[in-house]
């Protein structure tokens, strides 16, 4: 399938053309494919280098059918369909892995001592690797179909139990079916979003 020319443009790969999909084609996704993204994806700024997200890659018909029940209702066939659902989570002991991350600061972990202090961090920066996971994701290739609508205790125990790690986001991935895209919505203008002081 030839490449459509706007994806040699970034702008227009990343955000101009780069939609939410609920429609796939039938193309697999390779695993190198999704080492690649995490790849890209972990290049991107996080307070103290902190990286807490952590990533399961959902790509069996098995592991699909276990999650299913963790999902609403309006997000299961759209899952079933996609060729991979990744599930974001972001790690509550993140500052564990700060000796290694973060190494010129040898008492780094010791700034997140504080549990709450912890878990805002975690979340706040493992929200904003979730946004670099999208970006990444269109940017090797990828589509994507973002979705929150599930059961985060339930998805919590299928992949991270009993460790410290929490679901943040679940994201549908594969080559979407451009064709059944509806109108992209508006967004706020300048003007009502934004302030220059």
């Amino acid at each position: 399938m030839p490449t459509p020319a706007h994806d040699d443009d970034p702008i227009s790969r990343l955000f101009l053309e780069g939609r939410t999909f609920s429609h796939w084609q039938d193309r697999p996704v390779a695993d190198e494919l999704l080492q690649r993204l995490y790849r890209l994806m972990s290049l991107g700024p996080t307070s103290a280098n902190s990286s807490p997200a952590r990533i399961v890659f959902i790509a069996s018909a098995a592991e699909k059918t276990r999650l299913l029940p963790a999902l609403d209702e309006g997000n299961r066939a759209k899952t079933l369909a996609a060729p991979v659902t990744a599930v974001i989570g972001y790690d509550l002991e993140f500052a564990r892995e700060l000796p290694t991350l973060f190494p010129h600061e040898p008492g780094a972990a010791g700034w997140f001592d504080d549990a709450e202090h912890a878990r805002t961090t975690a979340f706040r920066n493992g929200s904003l690797q979730g946004g670099y996971f999208i970006l990444a994701a269109r940017a090797v290739g990828l589509d994507c179909g973002p979705m929150s609508g599930f059961d985060a205790a339930a998805v919590d125990a299928l992949y991270f139990k009993g460790t410290s790690v929490r679901s943040n986001f679940l994201c549908n991935l594969g080559h979407g079916d451009r064709g059944r895209l509806h109108p992209r919505h508006p967004r706020l203008p300048f003007e009502r979003a934004c302030r220059i002081v």
